[in-house]
């Protein structure tokens, strides 16, 4: 296929156009310059995904008890067993757990049959982990889950305020779109974060605050924007309720003391008031947040302080400012336009609402509407664990690794209980628990809808076939629906039959009563699907205006007086505290070229340099005090679980809490699971689970030995049996980081056993027992097959050099000679740890040009190197390696001018 197809990139919730092509087999990605929310640009990961979308460990044909059997055999199992439990047991014995990679399509048919035929509440979806705390907090103040803002403010507001948000990595596409807008219009950013991250490279201010003290911040600027007349009074007259009470409240705790609330979040009171001056002085303010604000056990109560201050100041349904919640998942939007929250009916309706439960059971056709919310995430699982739920059908996620207290939820997934999987992956740590495995279509052979964090639904199409009997989650979902004796209503067949019904929903007998509304699309041809271009909600029909609006631009909002509801919050620290057992603050979150738990970015070997283990930040203070040493092990334990993870030190951290990302699994890592370690705190508005803030102990991990091991064919599975191990794709080679808690009796033969040696390879050696430094090599004919470097402790050579040499046809006879002396070959530079992922340039590379060159901008690395030049993502960090440049180039001056 040589013909270019538009579709959505399937990570973030920015919503990024693709455009790909298929030739020759390979899989060609660019972005799309018509699509609004990135108008071409891509991120690292959105610019390698046609280095994942191969075939090798895809699930491709249904199983039952790991063995491969029909469709029509799966199915039927599902129905029957699914039947079976529910007439023995109750509608409520049976869950669906489903997922924001869904197409929209897929969710609707998920939410239609749990919710409406077989009559219970019980589904709910990974989105609950990263944004059900926005979703609450808007319903409470907006009386709808609506978000009011669009991408293109980012280039309107005067003031951007990043809160819980580290957007350079997270949402780097956006990011982008925030540093350009600073470079034109001046536009000022505060960060406000306990960790100084990658995103505070372009702020203004940076405000480290305490863990879990947003909602004293916010409070605060409510209580002092009160106090500074920056009300508006015809605004808040007009449009909103409950000011009284939420100042009273926020006045108890700080009526606008700079200094009380400085102390309450561990900020300066300078920064404090820099902060409120800085919202006061700009009407056109937007704030940002994310999962920093939403993983909290009172997420809720501190979305609610943020929409407080905007609805005081009125800065909300004008162009350029506004609360805007920046969503995680490709289509977690999409997810709570259908109901796939368990406290939700489809089309934003409610359960609360008998109106709203008796039009969708008379548009559905049905007499089993659930009457009530279901099970949300993290009690779902408890309700397994416990005999409550029976049966659970898990779409398109990996609980067993994401939900916290990971190791509670595979317990509960290895008991009693029927589970079935569809999923495109056939190894994950949940399928390991499945009874039947039900092969879906991945990203590249499914057709639907996505919708981003700004409302704009956006089409992904298929490029690639169905590889072997997999099939879209939809068609599965509805097979198993018509066998359950429910096949008039799912009686789909197309993804466009569905849309369509999805639309009419969000239409009927809405009159304008309700913020969603596609009643435009309801009647959309199969070609007009096909054909669909990104369009934003809501798609009114002609009659009541046919397109896009500025959402409470009329001060109309969709409480029962059409008034904005100011929320009276208390500010509340994390649930557990830390104490003498567990004296520090975990938390968690992505890094900058990973996605999830790694099964699609754990292909790219491009995205698998940048960060290849997992880690633990941790202030060099704290380090001291618990002995630590950096670029060496850790081990992590909570109440709940542990883990072991790479030392990293940084002044970016605050004292007395660590970062730790949460991708690896026991697919990629040894004792890297850092959600097993999450204490299952929840917000009991939301359901959403506390991840930022988990107390834990650390110790140093101390291992007899440390080692690295890159191979170009497979490797024996002898080479995971050793305490540590961390595998990570490369270019030609994959990459194993390894450590023992003892020793083998025979090195080099385990040596030869862990890199697959044969009689008929060349076998390269060097053994020194007394430093316990060993290093072999397996070299094939002329080319390199594997090494093996093992030391006493983690100070080994730099894999980049050694990595290089997988690529070459024939290994010269000075790699040979020079090979194990762990050193680059004559005439070839080490480039270092990859910063640059989208072109490979690493550090040592960047910081030579720099030194070289006298390099002072990013933009002269990327003439010199590239680096920085694609996506843009690594930019923050050449900027560091500038500064660091900078400063010891003062510091040498400072001590010759000394001598």
């Amino acid at each position: 296929m040589t013909e270019s197809i538009a579709t959505t990139c399937p990570y973030c919730g920015v919503g990024c156009g693709i455009r790909a092509r298929v030739t020759d087999g390979t899989v060609e990605i660019a972005g799309d310059p018509a699509h609004p929310a990135n108008f071409g640009r891509l991120c690292s990961k959105g610019s390698a995904l046609g280095e994942t979308t191969d075939l090798d460990g895809r699930l491709l044909y249904p199983e039952i008890d790991g063995q491969r059997t029909s469709w029509d055999t799966a199915l039927d199992l599902v129905a029957t067993r699914f039947s079976e439990i529910i007439a023995a047991h109750g509608p409520d014995s049976v869950a669906f757990y489903v997922s924001g990679q869904l197409l929209t399509e897929d969710y609707y048919v998920a939410n239609k049959l749990m919710k409406g035929f077989i009559g219970s509440g019980n589904i709910d979806t990974n989105s609950r982990l990263c944004m059900s705390s926005s979703v609450a907090g808007h319903k409470r103040a907006f009386g709808s889950d609506t978000v009011p803002n669009a991408y293109a403010d980012f280039e309107q507001a005067s003031l951007i305020v990043l809160i819980g948000s580290n957007a350079a990595w997270c949402h780097p596409v956006l990011y982008q779109r925030i540093v350009a807008a600073r470079a034109r219009h001046g536009t000022k950013v505060v960060v406000i974060d306990p960790r100084r991250t990658q995103s505070c490279d372009i702020a203004d201010l940076h405000l480290p605050l305490r863990s879990g003290s947003d909602a004293h911040l916010f409070n605060g600027l409510l209580a002092w924007l009160h106090g500074e007349g920056c009300m508006d009074a015809a605004f808040v007259e007009n449009h909103t309720e409950g000011l009284a009470d939420a100042l009273a409240r926020a006045g108890g705790a700080a009526d606008g003391d700079l200094a009380a609330i400085a102390k309450a979040c561990g900020l300066r009171v300078s920064d404090v008031r820099r902060f409120f001056e800085l919202f006061r002085d700009h009407p056109q303010t937007l704030t940002l947040y994310s999962q920093g604000i939403n993983q909290s056990s009172s997420g809720t109560d501190k979305v609610n302080a943020i929409l407080n201050c905007h609805l005081l100041t009125g800065r909300i349904g004008k162009p350029g400012c506004g609360p805007f919640s920046l969503t995680g998942q490709p289509n977690a939007m999409g997810g709570r336009e259908v109901g796939g929250l368990a406290n939700q009916l489809a089309a934003h309706m409610d359960f609360a609402n008998p109106d709203h439960r008796e039009k969708v059971a008379r548009f559905w056709q049905t007499t089993q509407l659930a009457a009530q919310p279901g099970l949300r995430a993290v009690e779902l699982f408890d309700a397994v664990a416990d005999g409550q739920v029976k049966a659970v059908w898990v779409m398109a996620t990996n609980p067993a690794v994401s939900l916290p207290n990971a190791g509670a939820v595979r317990a509960a997934l290895g008991g009693d209980v029927f589970v079935v999987v569809s999923d495109c992956i056939r190894r994950t740590d949940t399928t390991h628990y499945a009874d039947i495995l039900l092969p879906a279509l991945a990203w590249g052979e499914k057709d639907g809808t996505v919708t981003n964090s700004e409302r704009r639904i956006s089409r992904q199409r298929a490029f690639l076939p169905a590889p072997g009997e997999a099939r879209a989650d939809w068609e599965i979902i509805c097979d198993v629906a018509n066998r359950m004796g429910f096949g008039d209503a799912f009686d789909f067949p197309s993804a466009a039959d569905i849309f369509r019904e999805h639309a009419a929903l969000s239409a009927f007998e809405n009159d304008g009563s309700r913020d969603f509304d596609l009643s435009g699309l309801s009647a959309l041809s199969a070609q007009d699907y096909d054909r669909l271009q990104p369009v934003q909600w809501p798609v009114r029909a002609a009659a009541t205006g046919k397109g896009t609006e500025r959402l409470f631009a009329d001060g109309r909002f969709y409480t029962p007086s059409g008034k904005a509801q100011f929320i009276a919050v208390s500010p509340r620290g994390p649930e557990n505290k830390p104490d003498g057992a567990f004296p520090l603050i975990m938390n968690t979150g992505r890094v900058r070229d990973h996605w999830h738990s790694l099964t699609r970015t754990g292909k790219s070997p491009r995205l698998s340099q940048h960060t290849v283990e997992p880690f633990v930040a941790i202030h060099p203070l704290d380090a001291g005090r618990f002995q630590l040493e950096d670029g060496a092990l850790a081990q992590l334990e909570s109440g709940w679980g542990r883990m072991v993870a790479r030392v990293a030190f940084t002044t970016d951290q605050r004292p007395g809490e660590i970062f730790v990302p949460f991708h690896w699994t026991d697919q990629f890592a040894a004792q890297g699971r850092t959600d097993a370690l999450v204490a299952p705190a929840v917000d009991p508005v939301s359901g959403q689970p506390e991840s930022k803030a988990t107390p834990v102990r650390i110790a140093p991990f101390t291992p007899q030995w440390h080692g690295f091991l890159l191979s170009s064919v497979a490797v024996p599975s002898a080479v995971t049996q050793v305490d540590y191990w961390v595998r990570a794709a490369g270019a030609a080679f994959c990459r194993y980081e390894l450590a023992g808690l003892r020793e083998p009796g025979d090195w080099e033969g385990w040596a030869r056993a862990v890199t697959g040696a044969t009689t008929q390879d060349e076998w390269i050696s060097y053994c020194d027992a007394a430093r316990k430094q060993y290093r072999f090599a397996r070299v094939a004919g002329d080319r390199l097959v594997a090494c093996l470097f093992v030391a006493a402790d983690h100070h080994l050579p730099s894999r980049a050099w050694l990595s290089g040499l997988f690529s070459r046809t024939t290994l010269p006879a000075e790699a040979r000679r020079d090979l194990l002396a762990g050193r680059p070959i004559s005439g070839q530079d080490d480039i270092g740890p990859t910063i640059c992922s989208c072109f490979g340039v690493g550090q040592f590379a960047i910081e030579k040009a720099i030194r070289e060159r006298d390099l002072a901008t990013a933009a002269a690395v990327g003439d010199c190197l590239q680096a920085g030049t694609n996506c843009g993502s690594c930019i923050p960090e050449i900027n560091a390696l500038i500064r660091s440049a900078r400063q010891s180039s003062q510091d040498q001056q400072a001590a010759e001018n000394v001598a």
